[in-house]
């Protein structure tokens, strides 16, 4: 059925399809649904305190036996810099005023705490299948630690050079992320967004560079995405836009109906709801403010001081502030609960393939 069985053999699944692990778009029930469909679900870690994942975790074990994904950031703690938020909260100070606010309302705090030592101690007592990182690698001695605990490690490249990178520390899979694939960017190696490399063009270039299988992201969005992707050379598929249309997704209700609404020139890449960039559904801030911005705090810190501008429009029915992360591919989503739309995927590229196999 499947052209390359590299990775459905490395994990001991049945399709080569991997649910995105979306930070507060994703729980227990959609990795579930994935999980018994065939394909390898994943639990977004980054927001949650370790009791809470821990408590996923076992959550979704209940409910299911197939290899489950956890995945973790690995970006640079950031520490405060007040010059810098009262800097970035004057610059949208026009906004606090329309909706009645006082910049001078200590800023929310946003919590993306990197994999560390607690986690780690977590991993190693849960032992799930596979454990998959975003903006690089944790230190070596707690990824020799994920390793001796039994684990799969992959993770996300933007680049060759990240790819050989990742494999060189020991990666068994590597997650080739174009630039059409929504939410933030992999990269870790270089800052310079602007040259990001699309998936058609990225995929085979890793695919040659590395040993070891590589996923296909960013784009993707039902057979014909996944077919493309595996006469890349791609071994598996992750995919994230297309399920933020399932009723398992914990999207608000906004983020939902701007998806539904979407259109292919739809989204861009911004640094503005978290400080890196990501790619996002256009919006009133995005559109007013520029899609770059020079002035925002570091990662994560940045979300802080829109959150309350947030709240208030969100309370209105408006998503102006409201990061509503997409891929380019949004338009191809269609609404289905998550192991319908996993199994639909997989019998949809499956024909290709094999039609494609068959003119051959």
């Amino acid at each position: 059925m499947w052209p390359n069985t590299s990775f459905i053999d490395l994990i001991g699944i049945k399709f080569p399809i991997i649910q995105a692990p979306m930070a507060g778009a994703s729980g227990a029930d959609m990795v579930v649904a994935t999980c018994e469909a065939g394909g390898l679900g994943s639990l977004p870690c980054a927001m949650l305190e370790v009791e809470k994942f821990q408590a996923e975790f076992h959550v979704i074990r209940q409910r299911t036996n197939s290899p489950v994904n956890l995945n973790f950031f690995c970006h640079a703690p950031a520490g405060l810099d007040p010059d810098r938020e009262t800097a970035w909260k004057n610059h949208l100070a026009p906004y606090y005023t329309e909706y009645g606010l006082d910049t001078a309302t200590p800023t929310p705090r946003i919590s993306r705490v990197p994999f560390d030592e607690n986690m780690c101690a977590v991993v190693e007592k849960l032992q799930p299948e596979v454990v998959s990182f975003h903006f690089g690698l944790p230190a070596r001695v707690l990824l020799d630690r994920v390793k001796s605990a039994g684990c799969i490690v992959i993770c996300s490249a933007t680049t060759v050079e990240e790819a050989q990178w990742l494999e060189y520390r020991g990666c068994d899979a590597i997650i080739a992320q174009g630039a059409e694939a929504g939410g933030h960017r992999g990269m870790f190696l270089t800052d310079e967004v602007s040259s990001q490399v699309g998936t058609m063009a990225l995929v085979p270039q890793v695919v040659d560079a590395v040993q070891v299988p590589v996923i296909a992201a960013g784009g993707i969005a039902d057979g014909r995405g996944i077919a493309a992707a595996f006469a890349l050379g791609a071994a598996a598929v992750q995919i994230g836009t297309a399920y933020l249309f399932t009723p398992e997704a914990t999207i608000t209700p906004l983020h939902r109906a701007a998806l539904t609404a979407a259109h292919d020139d739809g989204t861009a890449l911004t640094n503005l709801f978290s400080g890196r960039p990501a790619r996002s559904l256009l919006n009133r801030v995005m559109r007013e403010i520029g899609l770059i911005s020079d002035k925002t705090p570091a990662f994560p810190t940045a979300g802080g001081v829109l959150a309350p501008l947030k709240a208030k429009a969100e309370a209105a029915g408006k998503d102006d502030f409201s990061s509503l992360w997409s891929g380019q591919a949004a338009r191809l989503g269609r609404e289905m609960g998550a192991f319908v739309l996993t199994q639909t995927l997989a019998s949809d590229a499956s024909e290709r393939l094999t039609a494609i196999a068959a003119r051959d």
